[in-house]
């Protein structure tokens, strides 16, 4: 994913800090990852959910991007099992 900037939300920044998910390592999913939901219809940007892995730890992260190609971290997280079947990309 190309973008010219990144910011995180205050949500994202607390949770990353919870879940020890690092700011390199939202960089390399952003890099790497596979868009696995889009979500049109919010605001104020259309946003997605990427799935990418750091040494085999799946990582989804909710992003959105705005016209001038400025990416916002809303939120990080490593998918629950008991929610996301085991390729992390589909919801039980």
């Amino acid at each position: 994913m190309n973008y010219k900037k990144l910011y995180f939300s205050g949500h994202a920044t607390i949770q990353m800090f919870k879940r020890n998910i690092l700011v390199e390592e939202i960089e390399i999913v952003l890099s790497n990852g596979k868009i696995i939901k889009n979500y049109p219809e919010d605001k104020p940007y259309p946003s997605f959910l990427i799935l990418g892995f750091i040494k085999n730890r799946p990582i989804h992260i909710v992003t959105s991007t705005d016209k001038n190609e400025n990416c916002y971290i809303i939120t990080a997280y490593e998918p629950d099992t008991d929610l996301w079947k085991q390729d992390f990309m589909t919801k039980k």
